[in-house]
This record gives structure tokens, sequence and C-alpha cells, in this order.
């Protein structure tokens, strides 16, 4: 199972990094990537202790689902959310292809273990999935789409876009009930920068 590569997204539907703040306050740059990105106006910041309460019960799902204990090795980025379901975070992993084998089959892996994961631990939902890719700032990114029609006819949105650069994974999750909240989001990420 590849999850030690799996960057933690199943949190929320279960309930520091370099980076610096430029003069305006949504306006973030990561050193790591040389990315910046812009976070929509009205989202919250989400503090490291909640942050780490929430990829523990994203943890704990996974856990439980594969009887398999997760070595998590992503280091957060940011995080943050309007509202409780509508959820905006990245972090970045290692990853080094000579070791951990070829770096699109592991994509498709994470993908079928977070929908194994939210078909097991979300009984009676209704799950669709698309896997493509998509450019970014002239760079491709990796991006699943899951679409989970709840019992009770809430639908939750999830996009992960991923891209390997040299040997780190960069995670982009996107996570949302609201569709202008999420627009906002996507906007966010398919407009952000990354310099040379």
């Amino acid at each position: 199972m590849e999850s030690k590569y799996f960057s933690i997204t199943l949190f929320i539907l279960f309930s520091h990094s370099i980076y610096s703040q430029n003069s305006s306050k949504n306006e973030y740059y990561n050193g790591v990537f040389n990315w910046k990105i812009i976070i929509p106006e009205n989202f919250q910041y989400v503090n490291s202790e909640e942050q780490k309460q929430l990829q523990k019960k994203g943890e704990d799902a996974i856990e439980k689902t594969y009887n398999q204990e997760i070595i998590n090795q992503s280091i957060h980025i940011f995080a943050f959310n309007n509202g409780k379901f509508n959820y905006f975070d990245s972090s970045y992993q290692p990853f080094d292809t000579e070791i951990d084998g070829d770096y699109i089959t592991t994509c498709k892996g994470v993908n079928n273990i977070l929908y194994e994961t939210i078909s097991t631990q979300l009984k009676g939902a209704e799950i669709d999935t698309i896997s493509t890719t998509e450019i970014i700032d002239k760079l491709e990114f990796q991006k699943f789409i899951l679409k989970v029609k709840l019992p009770n006819e809430i639908i939750m949105n999830m996009i992960t876009y991923c891209r390997l650069f040299d040997k780190k994974e960069l995670s982009v999750n996107i996570i949302y009930i609201d569709k202008k909240k999420g627009k906002l989001m996507i906007e966010s990420k398919q407009n952000s920068i990354f310099s040379e």
C-alpha cells in the first residue's frame, strides 16, 4: 500500500513550512517550490494544532480501512477554511523514483486508497471519480477529482493536485460543499505561479 506517500486529505470528511506572507495578507510564497499563491478572501488560517487533529482523523480512517499503520512524512505548507466543509490545504513529502518507483503509478495507488477509504467509512455514499492532468503555470499536475453524495443529499467535492519536483511531491487539496467557495479555491490554484 502506498500509504507512505499519501498526503492526508480525509480528515475534513470525518469532522511550518517555509513560506512568507507578503504585503497582501492573502498572498503566500513558498520557497521550497518558488510558488506564489493568493488565498481567496474570507478564508481563515487553520492553526497547526487543529491541522494535526484533523490529520489524525484521516490517518485513523485509513488505518481502520486497511488495518495498517500510516507512515506520514508530509510537511505542512498551509491550511485555510471557510466554514466547516470548505477547506484548502497544501503539503509536500519526499519521493525518490529510484527508491519509491514510478510516480504516476503511485499516484493511481493513492487515489485508490482514498476511494476505498471513503467508500468503506461512509456507507451509503455515492462516489464518482475522475483522474486527469492539468497544466498550471506551464507545469503538468496530476489531478484527482472525487465527488461524494452522502445519504443526506449533501455533495462533498474533493480535488487533489500533485506534482513531483525533483525528489519532492507537492500536493494541494481542495474540499468543498459550497460551489462558489470551491470555485474560488480552484481559481486560486489555477492562477498560482511557479518561478524558476
